[in-house]
């Protein structure tokens, strides 16, 4: 097990043996000392980051003289908007929330790789498959919700298919493609990231000058890349869920 980083020990301080009986629940033994990783640790620190941000957004906010903070909240809100504009269409705004906060919850999940030549025991947690994994669960979640919050009854229909004798494969079919979007999302992020991360280690052991001017700059490229990828196959599989074109 690796080393812990010191923001993990001191979440397992404040809150390992809450995390330890959580885990106890579902049959998992676990030492409070250690009942909190480091992969989770950086994802609380990711959560909290944005959190401090869109509160100082939120106190700043001013129409005359908007602050740097401001203008940047202003343009990541622009970026989504269009692309859900594009991609989603109606009603839109709706989802808007749910896909930038993937977008910003993934891309500086992704960022945290680019310190792993400075913090010994650090890795990019998207290159943790757990992690990919627990987001597209929240995507597949989110936008079967929406479908049928849109559609009722008519968007379980769709998995039958246009005509009643295609049932029995038209189903099986349909949930298996659902569920495949689930490992796509998984296994793209999990496996670009983990590449990216190897190559940097290997490159930061053999050249240690060269490595931060070529490869980090790979790592932060492959970082933005994979982050709106997400993004947009988590709007475009919403489309597809509250489209009235079934």
């Amino acid at each position: 097990m690796a080393e812990q980083l010191a923001f993990t020990r001191l979440l397992n301080h404040l809150f390992g043996g809450l995390a330890a009986s959580a885990m106890h629940l579902f049959g998992i033994q676990a030492d409070p000392a250690t009942a909190i990783d480091n992969t989770f640790a950086l994802e609380v620190l990711v959560v909290l980051g944005l959190i401090v941000f869109f509160l100082l957004v939120r106190m700043s906010l001013s129409v005359e003289s908007p602050n740097a903070l401001q203008q940047v909240a202003e343009m990541l809100h622009e970026f989504t908007g269009t692309q859900g504009e594009q991609v989603i269409g109606h009603e839109h705004e709706r989802f808007q929330a749910f896909v930038t906060c993937i977008l910003l919850f993934v891309l500086f999940n992704n960022f945290l790789g680019l310190l792993m030549g400075l913090i010994p025991n650090l890795v990019t947690p998207t290159s943790q498959p757990l992690v990919p994994f627990g987001i597209a669960i929240l995507t597949f979640l989110y936008y079967n919700f929406h479908g049928l919050r849109v559609h009722k009854l008519g968007y379980v229909k769709q998995f039958a298919g246009p005509v009643w004798w295609l049932i029995p494969l038209m189903v099986p079919v349909e949930i298996v493609s659902h569920l495949a979007r689930m490992m796509s999302l998984t296994i793209r992020l999990y496996a670009n990231m983990l590449a990216s991360d190897l190559l940097t280690l290997i490159c930061f052991s053999i050249m240690p000058l060269i490595a931060p001017t070529i490869f980090l700059g790979l790592h932060f490229a492959v970082s933005l890349v994979q982050a709106y990828v997400f993004m947009l196959l988590s709007m475009i599989y919403l489309s597809m869920a509250v489209s009235h074109e079934h």
